[in-house]
């Protein structure tokens, strides 16, 4: 089992805010792998970022990977599919400069096709010719001297079909395996916010993310994923918005025990959409850090009952039996007293102690006129220390 997680971009935390700035800081807090973020333009002036990334990525076995535009338009009329591909082409450059392992892009409304066979077949064919244009420019016959060695001796970027999280947006998980089946070297991008909300809340327990990977698994036989995860709002089948994993109905405990309890066949990357990017990626690995935990210790106690079992004859099943037992003996024992009998009782005490306490205000009322009196006294006797009483409330 392999796992990798980080964020998409630069994390929050980052004071340089450059890409190579963000990859140390990712890498000095444990984490594995970022994806860079090209969602709505890539800015010439980034370039120098992407080869300054694409080396420290090369020199470190750092997993890089990019986002393409987030408005693509690849559904709609031969305008704006080429306006999309033209973004398309400039996020493809960048990949193969940072040594991206994977492209994320997504596909956009289902514009006049509408759902069905039609579109999906349209997809596929944009598809196509965009894996054959990452081969292009992997292995540009041109450039007989590449600068970079991982241009030589690598294989271009695998081209990720997004899930996406809106009703009238074309990638319901089925759309999307049926084009990646059709279109070698495209691979499905999981987005399990998407996933969750598309389905009204679908993502609910480990067998929900066991069923969800065994579909993907069965329909193009992989054991390598790339998802992304994020809390979110969603309302009637819509993602409205990604929130932080612990403010959304999507929980990152069901996934994390799968990971540890079903996916030891998994080669999986986790990127954090969340707005708290590398501190919910560092969420995500603490929560898989406790599932191992708690796997460990359930191990030993299933090691110890069965070396019980044999020094004293009895059977697991009884010894099991009784450890519920002994558990439900210490919960018992260990629970508090129900004080709500001997509340009344406690209540006459207070009663009882007001009289006292009014005893008591009279003496010291008298206490006090009895030190008035006597300092009058001293007044009258020394007139050089005349001053009202009050004014030591000044200080």
């Amino acid at each position: 089992m392999s796992i990798k997680l980080g964020p998409a971009g630069v994390p929050l935390s980052c004071k340089g805010r450059t890409i190579v700035e963000g990859m140390d800081d990712i890498i000095s807090l444990g984490l594995e792998t970022m994806e860079v973020q090209t969602v709505r333009m890539v800015a010439p002036q980034h370039f120098e970022q992407y080869w300054q990334a694409g080396v420290l990525a090369n020199k470190t076995d750092f997993e890089m990977n990019i986002h393409g535009p987030y408005y693509s338009e690849l559904l709609g009329g031969k305008v704006e599919r080429g306006r999309s591909l033209a973004k398309i082409e400039a996020t493809l450059q960048a990949a193969r400069t940072i040594n991206a392992r994977h492209i994320t892009l997504h596909t956009g409304h289902y514009g006049d096709f509408g759902r069905g066979q039609a579109a999906n077949e349209q997809v596929a064919n944009v598809f196509s010719g965009i894996v054959d244009r990452i081969h292009e420019i992997w292995h540009d016959d041109e450039d007989e001297f590449p600068v970079f060695p991982w241009i030589k001796n690598g294989t271009p970027s695998k081209i990720g079909v997004e899930t996406s999280g809106r009703q009238e947006l074309w990638g319901s998980l089925e759309e999307v395996l049926e084009v990646v089946n059709h279109v070698e070297g495209t691979v499905p991008v999981l987005n399990i916010a998407h996933i969750h909300a598309r389905g009204h809340g679908q993502m609910r327990t480990s067998e929900d993310y066991g069923e969800l990977f065994d579909v993907v698994r069965e329909s193009i036989g992989t054991k390598e994923f790339y998802c992304h995860f994020s809390g979110v709002e969603h309302r009637t089948g819509n993602a409205m918005h990604y929130t932080q994993i612990k403010k959304s109905d999507l929980n990152f405990e069901p996934l994390a025990e799968f990971i540890v309890e079903d996916g030891g066949w998994l080669d999986i990357t986790l990127i954090s959409d969340s707005p708290l990017l590398e501190h919910d990626a560092m969420y995500m690995m603490q929560n898989i850090e406790k599932s191992r935990h708690k796997q460990l210790e359930r191990k030993a106690r299933e090691d110890r009952r069965r070396a019980l079992a044999l020094q004293t004859g009895k059977s697991e099943e009884e010894l099991r039996s009784k450890e519920a037992q002994i558990a439900q003996a210490r919960k018992t024992t260990s629970q508090p007293a129900e004080p709500a009998k001997e509340a009344p009782a406690a209540e006459p005490a207070k009663e009882e102690s007001a009289p006292a306490k009014a005893e008591k205000a009279p003496k010291a009322k008298a206490g006090k006129a009895k030190k008035a009196t006597a300092k009058a006294e001293e007044k009258d006797e020394d007139d050089v220390f005349d001053f009202d009483e009050e004014d030591d409330d000044l200080f």
